[in-house]
């Protein structure tokens, strides 16, 4: 059963590396984060899909700029998603599959074939794996199953020494000690969450800056609303959370499916990157990374990228699209991002000191493929400044796709960290020579 909102209460080792070179840049939204300009609406009855056929890599690695090396740290895990690295240096890994909405519509099904096609055929781990690079040769020689019998974990938080994990169904806590191994004890449910189709069943989850509030990222349970706006409730937003009590009340609304939270460090205001809605065509509409601002609504069902009527869905609300707020930065439409990280300084070689990498999925419902890659975006003083960075590429070549990117995270020693669900591989990505 979903918890209803209420007030806030004031108590809170395949070692393997191949340094590629590759072109550095890479769009992936407009070039100084102005608006788009969108194309018109394209309806049909269904929209142009496509997924590459999955591969293995083989001798293939994922690629990256000159000057830069790329390792597998861990292998043949059960559906990596997002990934923490704890203050000793070593990273968790999150690891499983939800969902299983019903289908409504005879696309659904043809839609669900397709997608399933680009996917992993192994059972999600519905676990954390802990794993350690004792020598800090960038090796990651240790591994452990940290915490079992979870369900679909995703989003991944450390406040002083308490682990926070949203599950599927609900946020839940462990005590933490720095070097442990294994969880002390069953997780402690911090609050439900909502459950019942989970259409998109991903929660995305980020602390504030002080670790009073958690925010978790919560999808829609459809497209537009075609299942009816009453199992949309405490749906497409984030919420906000008190660590201690558990309390919850909505921060942001309108959010289709905020796929990843992070706090950016300037500012310290909170961010996401969305998967927004799909079958208005190739083109529309874009994925985005935006702040999320405290009360404010962003246009979903009702309206996209600001105030722009999507004229599907009935009956519409006007006043809502005039409160619509549009997004801070577009990224390619149907490519899904669903990593987020911010850069700490320490990554690269100076073009990675202020701004964002995000880890794009890769579409499903456009001919040309968009997204497989991480992408870095440049901020100045907080905000958005400048064309995207290709960061790790080759995801796909020759029609075949061999992995697909999901959550980034930061390592402060100076490597960025990918998850790849369809590899079942973590990647390291550091600067210089080994």
């Amino acid at each position: 059963m979903t918890r209803p909102f209420r007030p806030l209460f004031t108590p809170l080792c395949l070692g393997l590396s191949l340094a590629l070179a590759v072109p550095a840049l890479g769009v992936a939204g407009p070039p100084d984060g102005a608006p788009p300009d969108l194309p018109a609406p394209q309806r049909g009855l269904l929209p142009k899909m496509k997924i590459a056929d999955p591969a293995p890599w083989g001798e293939r690695r994922p690629a990256v700029p000159q000057g830069f090396r790329i390792t597998a740290i861990a292998t043949d895990l059960k559906i990596p998603r997002q990934t923490l690295v704890l203050p000793n240096g070593d990273i968790l890994v999150a690891e499983g599959r939800g969902g299983q909405a019903p289908k409504l519509r005879p696309k659904d099904f043809i839609a669900g074939i397709l997608k399933a096609r680009g996917t992993t055929p192994v059972d999600g781990g519905d676990r954390l794996t802990l794993l350690r690079d004792a020598d800090g040769d960038g090796r990651f020689e240790g591994r452990w199953v940290f915490a079992e019998n979870l369900n679909a974990p995703y989003g991944l938080a450390l406040v002083g020494n308490r682990l926070f994990v949203a599950n599927q169904d609900a946020l839940v806590r462990f005590d933490y000690q720095a070097g442990q191994t294994r969880a002390s004890g069953p997780p402690v449910t911090v609050t439900r969450l909502p459950s019942a189709i989970n259409h998109h069943w991903t929660k995305s989850l980020a602390a504030g800056p002080d670790g009073r509030f958690l925010y978790v990222g919560i999808g829609s349970n459809s497209n537009i609303g075609e299942r009816g706006l009453e199992v949309e409730e405490n749906r497409a937003m984030v919420w906000q959370v008190d660590a201690q009590t558990g309390a919850s009340r909505p921060f942001a609304t309108g959010l289709r499916n905020p796929t990843a939270l992070a706090i950016e460090p300037t500012l310290r205001q909170l961010w996401a990157v969305v998967n927004e809605r799909d079958e208005l065509g190739p083109d529309l509409v874009p994925d985005y990374l935006s702040s999320v601002r405290e009360g404010a609504f962003y246009g979903w069902p009702y309206a996209y990228w600001g105030q722009h009527v999507d004229r599907r869905v009935h009956p519409q609300d006007m006043a809502k699209v005039r409160a619509a707020v549009a997004p801070d930065y577009a990224l390619p439409s149907h490519s899904a991002p669903l990593g987020l990280a911010f850069a700490d300084g320490q990554f690269g070689d100076g073009r990675f000191t202020e701004g964002a990498f995000v880890g794009l999925h890769g579409s499903w419902n456009r001919e040309q493929p968009a997204g497989y890659k991480v992408v870095f975006v440049p901020f100045r003083d907080g905000r958005p400044a400048g064309a995207a960075l290709d960061v790790v590429t080759g995801f796909q070549a020759d029609g075949r796709t061999m992995g697909r990117p999901v959550g980034v995270t930061v390592d402060p020693r100076g490597a960025l960290i990918v998850a790849d669900d369809l590899s079942n591989t973590v990647w390291r990505v550091t600067a210089g020579a080994p």
